[in-house]
């Protein structure tokens, strides 16, 4: 049962969302559409001549965090194949359905109208990829798990031993990043951008009320102005490969 499209989910503490929302759309060259959902929590980031692939939530979790939406021709069908491979109903809703990874990762059934056309690079920069950070004990299995839920996609090991990812065909606009934590605590997700310059990234998004948080390999973590960990990564935001030479 293929996934027609993808959204990154945007998940920051309710009280904090108006901050989120500025934030986001500025770096996404985006606006915000108008509030839904019963406590206006939902949102979408919508660009000005492509398809959304990217959505803010309000959470009462006080550190927020990423999530999927799959957007399928049959909800029903694709919630069927998720638990037969594992995954646990969280929430049944008129049209769509959240569910729960082995490991725990939340993640969202929804129906797909049409979606097709990918939104450009946006000053050097593309939101692009959910990062599902696993404990070792289920990272195995979560692995499993997403690369059979994604069938058609292309599962492979990731430029370091604790990374594995699951892209997609072309067209769809987030990709999946499971990365094995280091040590056993709750799974958690936080949203990656690919940037050609991620030094420049850092300064315009510093400029915009994010701080830096720490530096990796070939990756920097930061902080929005919302209090949410998001990651600046040297991959091609074109293709969302790292560069031959970073391999």
């Amino acid at each position: 049962m293929s996934i027609r499209w993808t959204y990154a989910f945007v998940d920051r503490p309710a009280g904090l969302l108006d901050r989120a929302g500025e934030f986001w759309t500025a770096v996404t060259d985006t606006r915000l559409s108008a509030p839904r959902g019963e406590r206006g929590e939902f949102a979408t980031l919508v660009p000005d001549a492509a398809d959304a692939c990217v959505k803010i939530q309000g959470v009462d979790d006080k550190d927020g965090g990423a999530h999927l939406d799959l957007a399928v021709d049959d909800v029903p069908g694709f919630v069927g194949t998720a638990l037969e491979l594992g995954a646990s109903l969280a929430g049944e809703h008129d049209g769509w359905a959240v569910l729960r990874s082995p490991a725990g990762q939340l993640f969202c059934a929804v129906p797909w109208h049409g979606e097709s056309a990918r939104p450009p690079v946006t000053h050097g920069s593309r939101l692009d990829q959910v990062c599902l950070d696993t404990p070792p004990s289920a990272y195995e299995a979560e692995v499993a798990f997403w690369s059979r839920l994604t069938a058609g996609w292309e599962s492979l090991p990731g430029s370091l031993a604790e990374f594995h990812v699951v892209k997609p065909p072309p067209g769809l606009p987030i990709r999946i990043l499971l990365q094995r934590l280091g040590e056993e605590r709750p799974a958690t997700a936080h949203l990656d951008l690919a940037c050609a310059d991620i030094e420049a990234t850092r300064a315009d998004h510093e400029r915009l009320g994010a701080q830096l948080v720490a530096r990796g390999r070939h990756w920097t973590v930061m902080r929005d102005p919302a209090g949410g960990t998001y990651c600046l990564t040297g991959r091609d935001p074109e293709t969302g490969g790292l560069p031959r030479a970073a391999r």
